[in-house]
């Protein structure tokens, strides 16, 4: 038997020892994972003693967490737009540039009717199911990965769009059809460039989905796509918003204003941190 203080403690100390960036924060969330309890809870209760399967569950992902598994895989969550959505290693795990993308979407379309919407890559379902709760819109949702859309499918339940999200497989456009254009699209696809993977960390390098990351040479290998295909399920006057690279704003703002036949009010926004993150175009009417 061992007392919760300790194994806080011993875990704490393997996580620094493996180069973990916030050791004592991802040993207590983790703890806080296997024991069901808050972190009040676990001041509180520090001195108690765990059970022996649940010091065993602690020190195995414990372990897991020291071999660079990403600690929301460990916890099978993590938290976007206020929401708990699931994620696992078939996932990329959402992040806060994708909810500046959604900000720049809602922002521009929460005082105007969007009826329909396209999410390309859809992962998790996050972009999915945020669009279709903040607009209202039906959504169709497409990934490459049967494996992400079972995980999109369980999100869109957990969050009670499943009337409105319709999740279908696709290598972005390839199995849609052009008759029935979109008000909107938005998209967070692979954009890392594939000579940049392995100067990923760790935890991204290994853990998350290749597919969902890797955007072939200079991290352009969809983005060029989008560019070239999108103006024919875009309605005129709709509008496409797409996250990028911090370093990719000259080459995607060539892209789209290669095509200004199709495109007009091109333009990359900066995120939070002031960095070139989303790019927006409208199809021209």
């Amino acid at each position: 038997m061992s007392r919760l203080d300790v194994l806080l403690s011993e875990a704490v100390d393997a996580l620094a020892r493996a180069g973990i960036d916030q050791p004592e924060i991802d040993a207590r969330l983790l703890l806080q994972h296997v024991t069901d309890q808050t972190r009040s809870q676990l001041v509180l209760h520090g001195h108690e003693c765990a059970d022996e399967e649940t010091v065993a569950h602690y020190r195995t992902i414990i372990q897991q967490r020291a071999q660079r598994i990403p600690l929301q895989y460990l916890i099978g969550f993590q938290e976007f737009w206020s929401l708990d959505f699931k994620v696992t290693s078939a996932v990329l795990i959402p992040r806060p540039e994708t909810e500046f993308l959604l900000e720049q979407v809602v922002r521009i379309y929460a005082d105007k009717g969007v009826c329909r919407a396209l999410d390309l890559c859809t992962g998790s379902g996050v972009i999915a199911i945020v669009l279709a709760k903040e607009l209202g819109c039906s959504v169709t949702a497409t990934d490459i990965s049967t494996a992400a859309l079972e995980i999109a499918a369980f999100n869109c339940k957990k969050h009670d769009v499943t009337h409105q999200v319709q999740l279908i497989c696709s290598d972005l456009f390839t199995a849609m059809h052009c008759g029935r254009p979109f008000d909107l699209i938005v998209s967070n696809p692979p954009y890392i460039a594939e000579e940049e993977m392995d100067r990923l960390q760790p935890e991204v390098r290994h853990g998350e989905p290749y597919l969902a990351l890797s955007g072939g040479v200079g991290g352009l290998q969809c983005l060029e796509r989008i560019a070239a295909e999108a103006v024919c399920f875009l309605r005129p006057g709709g509008r496409l918003f797409v996250e990028i690279g911090a370093d990719q704003k000259e080459a995607v703002m060539r892209m789209f204003c290669a095509n200004t036949s199709h495109y007009e009010e091109v333009k990359v926004l900066n995120d939070w941190a002031d960095r070139p993150r989303v790019l927006q175009a409208r199809r021209k009417t």
